[in-house]
Order: structure tokens, then sequence, then C-alpha cells
């Protein structure tokens, strides 16, 4: 059965950082995007882009100052009530952190305390958020490393962070943040500096345990060839907006966006020989590619079209239209754009998706 509600969704977000005495720098601008139960959001775009700024948002984990949420909602979905985590205290946010909603880091030898053994980690994750016993929160930490693939566990819970392999150490990580059975997944970058087999099978593990517990994700990368092969919907996102927005398929088969085509271009193809890669700059350097049917698309570079409507803020200047159903492309907002259907992206499971 298709769940049509989403689990999270986000809707113009807006996040800025300090930048001394010049205007304050807008990392994430006018954000919108939805995961539904079962999903895998990729989220993709160059570094700088705004993709982990926009998870950490998430979960308000970054520090303030300099960042400051200035507009925007972050709605989650609990059992009876939908919730907004950008008004939640943090006695109510540290609730659903790490229980709810769950978060894999970049590089896990800089989120595990080298001074506490894995066990001891692992368990205190379980006991703030599980009305459990110790001898409890340690077999549900022993079963969540078995989980992980993780032999050994009974042993291997005794060791610390160094005396694992940095493949090993992801497992650590990824057992802690699903000990709990979260509903969300925040996956920022979970294959990085991982060789290709760890990386395959990282990628095949949170595939497989998503599956088991229809577990919403996001899945922040640089990688298109594991957004093709494990995302249902690709956001992809340029200088804190998103660009383009559908299910994956439409985004590798019809893309729409310069943007979005210049980035499958530059992708280096086995039995293709090539004397250099497609740039960015070649790309959007066309003006004529930006012509959409009759829309322009939108790029923070190039000149303001004549008939953009006037707006207070910046992020206003673009609205992210529905060109096609289940397709969203950012356009430069005129009379014309208007008349197509807009609103936040909600991309629903296909049918035979758990």
């Amino acid at each position: 059965m298709i769940e049509l509600q989403p689990l999270l969704r986000i809707h113009d977000l807006k996040v800025t950082f300090d930048n001394g005495d010049a205007p304050r720098l807008a990392a994430v601008d006018g954000l919108r995007l939805s995961v539904f139960p079962g999903q895998t959001l990729a989220v993709v775009g160059e570094s700088g882009c705004g993709k982990s700024v926009s998870a950490m948002s998430v979960l308000q984990l970054l520090p303030s100052p300099p960042a400051r949420y200035d507009a925007g909602r972050i709605e989650f979905r609990l059992d009876d009530e939908t919730v907004d985590l950008l008004r939640l205290e943090q006695d109510e946010l540290r609730s659903i952190r790490g229980g709810e909603i769950a978060m894999i880091f970049q590089e896990p030898m800089t989120c595990l305390n080298p001074v506490y053994t894995v066990g001891d980690q692992i368990t205190e994750a379980i006991g703030l958020h599980q009305s459990v016993k110790p001898k409890e929160a340690t077999s549900i930490a022993i079963q969540a490393m078995r989980d992980v693939g993780i032999p050994s566990p009974e042993k291997r819970l005794r060791a610390y962070p160094h005396q694992f392999s940095g493949g090993m150490r992801q497992r650590v990580m990824i057992a802690m943040a699903l000990a709990c059975h979260p509903r969300l997944l925040l996956a920022d970058e979970p294959t990085t500096a991982l060789d290709v087999t760890i990386q395959a099978q990282i990628l095949e593990l949170l595939h497989d345990l998503q599956r088991r517990h229809s577990m919403g994700m996001i899945l922040i990368t640089h990688d298109l060839g594991v957004v093709a092969e494990h995302a249902d919907v690709v956001c992809v996102m340029y200088a804190g907006r998103v660009v383009e927005y559908a299910h994956a398929d439409d985004v590798f088969g019809r893309p729409t966006h310069p943007y979005t085509r210049g980035l499958l271009a530059s992708i280096p193809q086995l039995g293709v020989r090539r004397e250099r890669l497609t740039t960015i700059t070649e790309v959007t350097g066309d003006r004529a590619a930006f012509d959409l049917e009759g829309h322009r698309a939108w790029w923070p570079w190039h000149e303001r079209p004549k008939d953009v409507i006037a707006t207070d803020t910046p992020a206003a200047d673009s609205t992210l239209a529905q060109i096609k159903p289940g397709h969203w492309v950012a356009l430069w907002r005129t009379k014309d754009t208007l008349g197509l259907p807009g609103g936040d992206p909600l991309v629903a499971p296909m049918a035979g998706v758990p």
C-alpha cells in the first residue's frame, strides 16, 4: 500500500551565515523538498550548493551563531500530529533527534568519541530514546551491530573506534543511527573515502534496512552512479536552491534544467573516448539551452529577464514550477510561469515501492 502523506516536508527554508561586516551569506535559499515513508530522496549538486546544510538544518545541528534559520518550515509527521522542527525547543527536539530522525555523517572518525568503546556510544543512544535497562540496551546494541554485518558483535562491542577499519566504523555509525528504528534517516555522503567494494556493501545494507522498516531516507552524495541505482527521487541543487526535482528515471532519462544536463554530461563513460569532459561553463554559457518551451530556466549568473516579476527577496525571483506531472524545474518568475502548477514538490512513491 502506497503512503500518500509525506513524512518530511521542507517549505521555503532559508539558512544564512555571518559574514563579518558584509551582508549575511545565504547557504540555503528557498529550499523545498519532501520525503515519503520507504522512499529514498537523493540530494545532488556540487560542493557548497547547500546539501549538508539542508540536512543538518532538519535537526538544528548547525551552530548558531554563525548560522541562522531566517525563514521556512520543516514539517515532520509524528504518529498523531505534524510538528515544525524549526519551532521546537531543544528539549522537544532531543526527543526526536536520534530517535525519530537519525543521521549518518561523512566521516565516522570525527563523530565517534575515541575514548569510549563503540558499545558505550551505541547503548547511550539507545538509553536516551528507549525505556530499557542497561542489559537490554546492550542486547539491542549487539543486535544492531549484527544487523549491519559486524562480525563477533559481543566482542567488538568492547572495542574502541581506532580498532575498526574505515568501513567497519561506518557500519558502527549506521548501527548507532538505526538502533532506535528511526522513521527518517539523513545519510550525508555515507560512503565517503571508502573503496568501491565497501561502498556497495554499505549502500546495499542501508537499502535492505530501509525496506525492512519502511524508513524514509535523504541520501546526500556526489556520486550520480549511486543515485541512479538507489534513489527513487532526485533533488538537484545549485547555490542553495532546487533547480530540478523528479523521479530518478526522469532526471536521468529526460533531464530538463541545463545544469542537470551538465552534471550528467560531465560523467566519464566506459568505452567512450573523449579529449576532455564537459564543464559547467560550457553548459551554462549557452543561453539558448535555458529556453524551455516558452519558459526561461533560472540561473543565478544570468541577467534577469526583463519580464521577471519584481520581488523584495532574491529567492523570490524564481519559482519551482511543475512543467510535467511529477517533474519540477526552477524557472524565472514571470506571468507565464505563474500559470504553471507550483507549490512544494510532492513525488509520491510509485507502485511497487514498499
